[in-house]
């Protein structure tokens, strides 16, 4: 194994009954990364983490940390000190006992601890507040100590469960640009479970995407967004705009495709690997890649009615009928005062179509 690899799946699967929560997971983790496990309620991501820190034990594969095989390891031997929903603080516990409580399971030297403590404190901004109860503290307080507790035991791995889910929106803003700080500061790898899309778009290095037990995509935020390699992804994560394409020709990094059913179209499309003339694909188009004409404008083009629309404050999101009774969505920024209404073009850059491979 590389050595900038700190974390190697390989074919792990696990069962919980007759049912396959993981399947066949392979995945390599680089070194000082910030990773994040997405996906909806259900889809594995959380029992990958809780394998990976030793909570379970996997039926099939083998998981790897920092060169070691640790299948048969306990999770205090494993060094992947893990940050809970819950934060899982000790009520009865100062803020210095409970960062402390790890190193005191190991016995250390009381002036290690000591020199440990005050740092991991100090990293998350916590220095003055040894001596406080956890119920004497905010909700982002609390996840500060959590993090504290994990940095102190100097892991090569912090693990983190949905720890942000507890806060009220503001807060959780705040802590997630605090967190993405301190690992890129002390250059930490982190693996991050959430189902909220904006936090991963947001924090992450590389974000993995679970369905149903498998990683359907693994990629850097904008690969996610921009370049989905599934249908399921390309929902997912934020809004799209599916359409049903035939490909006529393709050459040079370009495909024409034909589209529409009652108007038939072409379009030219900007495309990452081989189709062949004939081959069925679906397009996706991001509401925001779209824009609106009051006459007939660009290259991919759709003529429809507005049906509805929405003020999201920064952008109005439109509801658009086309000929075949097809509902668009489309978001428009900076409007101010301009409103759109009845008869309408849509169209979309060839840059800006993602053409999605059925087979």
């Amino acid at each position: 194994m590389s050595s900038h690899i700190l974390l190697d799946l390989k074919n792990v699967s696990k069962v919980f009954g007759s049912n396959y929560v993981l399947k066949q997971i392979n995945l390599q983790i680089e070194r000082g990364k910030f990773i994040t496990f997405l996906g909806p309620s259900g889809c594995g991501k959380t029992t990958l983490l809780r394998s990976i820190a030793g909570f379970y034990t996997v039926d099939e594969g083998e998981i790897w940390i920092d060169g070691r095989l640790v299948n048969d390891l306990p999770p205090y031997k494993r060094g992947t000190p893990m940050v809970f929903q819950e934060y899982a603080l000790f009520p009865h516990m100062t803020v210095f006992d409970n960062v402390a409580y790890g190193l005191d399971i190991q016995k250390r030297p009381e002036a290690e601890i000591q020199d440990r403590v005050k740092s991991a404190m100090a990293k998350v901004k916590l220095t003055g507040l040894e001596k406080r109860y956890p119920h004497e503290m905010s909700g982002g307080q609390q996840q500060r100590v959590a993090m504290a507790r994990a940095l102190v035991m100097d892991s090569p791995i912090i693990l983190l469960d949905e720890p942000l889910s507890n806060l009220d929106a503001k807060l959780r803003e705040e802590v997630r640009v605090e967190l993405r700080s301190i690992q890129q500061e002390l250059g930490l790898t982190v693996i991050y479970v959430t189902h909220d899309q904006l936090e991963a778009l947001s924090m992450s290095d590389n974000i993995v995407v679970f369905n149903k037990g498998v990683i359907d995509q693994y990629g850097t935020p904008h690969d996610i967004y921009y370049k989905p390699r599934t249908p399921y992804v390309a929902d997912f994560i934020g809004t799209t705009n599916f359409v049903a394409a035939v490909v006529r020709e393709s050459a040079n990094g370009k495909a024409t495709v034909e589209y529409g059913t009652t108007n038939k179209r072409t379009a030219s499309v900007m495309i990452d690997e081989a189709v062949t003339a004939g081959e069925k694909v679906l397009l996706s188009i991001r509401p925001e890649s779209m824009r609106i004409h009051a006459t007939n404008a660009g290259e991919f083009l759709v003529s429809g009615f507005v049906k509805s629309s929405m003020f999201l404050g920064e952008k109005e999101r439109y509801f658009i009928l086309d000929d075949d009774m097809k509902e668009w969505i489309v978001d428009a920024y900076d409007i101010g005062l301009t409103r759109y209404q009845g008869n309408v073009t849509i169209s979309a850059a060839d840059d800006k179509i993602h053409l999605i491979k059925l087979s």
